[in-house]
């Protein structure tokens, strides 16, 4: 096709003629502008482009016409693409080349993996206390304190003060340099898990494991650039401009289409109806899916329905696996044992922990010490024989009161929270902080889901106290500094 270019100049032209004569599309309104990354992978960001929403990007119109010479025209396309200029961020969406941006034009940094550990024990620490807090409440329970951890690690980045000390102490952070490091190169280590594996037994099984932040903020506020420069190398996330003052039914709906796709339709609304409305300002996003076949999968003729014992004492009839695993970790200790099930190529497990006595008890003595001792000590065992349950369910919470309860309340205090290091237009807060996770498990393996949505919201204006003084009062006139009464006095009747 290229020396058809080279030596027919009549066709380069005709093919140039028909790319130039394809409709352009009208300007979108605010809530229909799509921030993309112009190079946009786990390991570069190098610029994000505003498009209205539904608009074929250049890099989709030269796919569409690979048949008359793509190889010749990509090429300078693409690069068009990767281009950018520095605009007002508060510029009206659909207006110009690079209008309604509100991006950063730093790329994402290379991960360090001698970063990896303070981000590792943060996050076990804010594990074990945020799961204590959820498992309060009876019932099936899955979480993703890791994706909590991320979102509000993002919203940190723009909070100042006694916001910004509480949410580190809640998050057990690091420095807020080396928590972002530390998350941008354990994010990096998570996702390298997924691809294809080979199994011991020389089969081949595909783990899929994907991590992705998004930010969604109102068109019109001017945001910081330094908040958006360090969600953009840190967490590669990229800011959607959305209008929450005219349509923030529409805001909502394309947060959760976004996070739909994502977790691969397993979270397909995140935030329920009344999460946002014309106050809020800014929601940030993260989404992690999980689908790994088991290194040793359970043979599904062997499943039946076994006796399961409830926490109360009662019985139920439960789908159960029957598996004679060879070589499988395992491990007994005061009050536990635990089995490790590997997933396919041995870089991710799942380690299921039996207590010996009730549930409720063993979960208030699950500190992340403890945790982490249990799933360090399992060995191999020569022959396993495991009998586990199938389990489907998902856990639907709303964090602001565990959150708060953890030590971080001033960030959804109207009169305290402070994150001006996300906008100075207005004052914000943390009008809600809401998670889901999905959990599938059967014989092939396991299947998991979560996001967590952090919505930012601008204070309203302060509450107006009323006094009406329509009966006999008392009154002092006094030094303001010292307190000392110059005038003392009482009003039986004005009218007297």
């Amino acid at each position: 096709m290229l020396r058809a270019w080279r030596s027919s100049p009549d066709v380069a032209v005709a093919s140039l003629r028909l790319l130039a004569s394809l409709p352009l599309p009208a300007p979108a309104p605010a809530d229909e502008v799509d921030v993309v990354p112009a190079v946009n992978n786990s390991r570069n960001h190098s610029g994000w482009l505003v498009r209205p929403k539904g608009m074929h990007s250049r890099r989709e119109v030269v796919r569409s016409l690979a048949w008359i010479g793509g190889a010749l025209v990509a090429g300078p396309v693409l690069a068009g693409c990767a281009q950018r200029s520095d605009v007002n961020p508060t510029r009206p969406p659909g207006r110009g080349r690079a209008a309604g941006l509100a991006a950063s034009a730093k790329a994402r940094v290379e991960p360090r993996m001698q970063d990896t550990q303070p981000a590792v024990d943060a996050v076990s620490r804010f594990t074990s206390d945020l799961y204590q807090r959820l498992a309060a409440t009876p019932g099936n329970l899955v979480a993703s304190p890791y994706s909590v951890a991320v979102a509000l690690a993002m919203t940190r980045n723009g909070a100042r003060d006694q916001t910004a000390d509480e949410m580190d102490g809640v998050l057990h952070a690091p420095p807020l340099s080396a928590l972002n490091g530390g998350l941008n190169a354990l994010t990096s280590l998570v996702e390298s898990r997924a691809g294809r594996r080979e199994r011991a037994d020389g089969s081949l099984a595909t783990v899929s494991l994907d991590v992705a932040n998004s930010l969604w903020g109102q068109h019109d506020t001017t945001w910081r650039q330094e908040f958006l420069d360090v969600l953009a190398t840190h967490f590669g996330a990229g800011m959607h401009l959305v209008d929450y003052k005219a349509s923030p039914e529409s805001a909502r709906g394309r947060i959760n289409a976004w996070t739909a796709r994502q977790t691969h339709e397993r979270i397909p609304e995140i935030l329920p109806e009344r999460v946002i409305d014309v106050l809020t300002r800014l929601v940030l996003v993260n989404a992690i899916y999980l689908k790994a076949p088991w290194e040793r999968p359970f043979e599904p003729r062997l499943t039946q329905d076994r006796p399961f014992t409830r926490d109360d004492g009662s019985q139920v009839e439960v789908e159960t696996m029957t598996g004679r695993l060879d070589h499988t970790g395992y491990g007994r200790g005061e009050g536990w044992q635990a089995a490790r099930l590997l997933y396919a190529g041995g870089e991710l497990a799942m380690t299921v922990i039996l207590p010996d006595a009730g549930l409720a008890s063993f979960e208030q003595s699950l500190d992340a010490a403890r945790l982490s001792q249990i799933v360090s000590s399992v060995k191999p065992v020569p022959v396993l024989r495991l009998q586990l349950p199938t389990w489907q369910f998902r856990t639907q919470a709303e964090l602001k009161e565990h959150l708060s309860a953890l030590g971080m309340p001033t960030a959804f205090d109207e009169h305290l929270a402070d994150f001006s290091g996300m906008t100075t237009e207005e004052r914000l807060l943390i009008a809600a902080v809401v998670h889901e996770a999905f959990i599938a498990v059967d014989e092939k393996g396991t299947e998991a889901a979560a996001a967590t949505a952090v919505v930012m919201r601008r204070v309203s204006a302060p509450p107006v106290t009323p006094l009406t003084v329509d009966r006999p009062f008392l009154f002092v006139i006094h030094d303001v500094e010292t307190s000392t009464p110059l005038f003392i006095g009482r009003v039986a009747d004005p009218s007297a």
